[in-house]
């Protein structure tokens, strides 16, 4: 008995320690997701995304829809139960992990960077696409899945369909790359429908 309660506590002080780590935008779990009607949220898909499969293969998940429809929540809620599997998570703003990129070339922790990046299993790059990517940052989007690979997975949420995304990248030949490594094999999800911030200030007021 004393054995398997010092399991349990092993277990929850680890993955306290991989969500901490995942610096995740919000407190998002898969009891909380939203699968009303109009949003294009299939139970069955989301249900196999939770299982944790999509790691075991490497694969990518990529979520778009309009502003405050839910991505950030729904890529969180992902993370979260990643790291309740054990996985290591970290979550970004694109914006913000370009920062610390164009830093680490200035201070010479570029390299100790992509490595730190390698050893994530799984990767958040949130409001991607928000405004055209420079030739550098392009290159160094195209290190981070170079490095990452079929070795890990990344759930990218963006407002822009993927259709759009080759005119954000300045090079042809950068944007072949980038987006191949990212978009091969990977899961689709397109939220619809009304905002959810307006739809739960709407519940709040019925």
């Amino acid at each position: 008995m004393y054995a398997k309660h010092e399991i349990l506590c092993r277990d929850n002080t680890k993955v306290k320690r991989l969500t901490r780590q995942a610096k995740l935008r919000f407190d998002a779990r898969a009891s909380g997701i939203d699968y009303r009607s109009g949003r294009g949220l299939k139970k069955e898909k989301v249900a196999t995304l939770l299982s944790g499969q999509y790691l075991h293969y490497n694969q990518n998940i990529i979520i778009t829809g309009a502003t405050g429809c839910g991505k950030t929540h729904l890529a969180c809620a992902l993370a979260t139960q990643a790291c309740e599997q054990h996985h290591s998570a970290r979550y970004y703003r694109l914006g913000e992990l370009l920062d610390e990129l164009h830093v680490g070339h200035a201070d010479g922790s570029y390299r100790q960077q992509l490595n730190t990046l390698a050893k994530r299993k799984l990767l958040i790059l949130d409001d991607w696409g928000m405004e055209k990517l420079s030739a550098r940052q392009a290159n160094d989007l195209l290190d981070v899945m170079e490095i990452r690979y079929q070795q890990s997975s990344t759930i990218i949420a963006s407002q822009i369909p993927t259709s759009e995304w080759y005119k954000l990248i300045p090079s042809p030949t950068i944007a072949d790359a980038l987006l191949n490594r990212l978009l091969h094999n990977s899961h689709r999800i397109e939220l619809t429908g009304e905002s959810m911030r307006k739809l739960d200030q709407s519940d709040h007021l019925a």
